[in-house]
């Protein structure tokens, strides 16, 4: 990725749980005619996050798969516990509030979603990636039923 911006938005999560943010962010993630890769280390919160995306919408679903179950590289949307982008993305969602820093050079964009159990780490990579002039910072927070780029 030499030469280009990483973008990282950070969602604060207060309202409702990553299992709803995930299939709005995996819908605009496709598109822009990306692909995304989901990484959670809770096995609970991806099937939380799988049946989101299945139910995401009466009228459609949003195709996925999970990471080691086969045609990795053929999933648009795929289910991880690792960084590794199987499916061949350039957008990666933390849905778990974990940050995953060594990550950093394999995606164009990362999604890190965190609540307040997290809020400390996220504040820190928040920090640590201010002092890199090609990561381009935003902030997301809930306001009502609506997302908001904060300050």
């Amino acid at each position: 990725m030499s030469g280009t911006c990483l973008r990282v938005d950070f969602y604060q999560l207060s309202r409702d749980p990553a299992e709803a943010l995930i299939p709005r962010l995996a819908e605009q993630t496709l598109k822009a005619g990306e692909r995304l890769l989901v990484v959670t280390g809770d096995a609970g919160q991806a099937a939380r996050i799988s049946q989101a995306l299945w139910a995401h919408k009466p009228e459609s679903f949003l195709a996925h798969g999970a990471a080691g179950e086969g045609d990795d590289d053929r999933q648009p949307i795929l289910l991880s516990d690792t960084p590794e982008p199987a499916n061949g993305a350039r957008f990666a969602a933390f849905a778990d509030g974990v940050w995953r820093g060594g990550a950093r050079g394999r995606f164009e964009r990362l999604f890190h979603v965190f609540g307040a159990e997290t809020i400390e780490a996220a504040r820190a990579a928040w920090r640590e990636l201010g002092e890199d002039e090609t990561v381009e910072r935003r902030f997301w927070k809930q306001e009502g039923g609506r997302w908001v780029e904060g300050p």
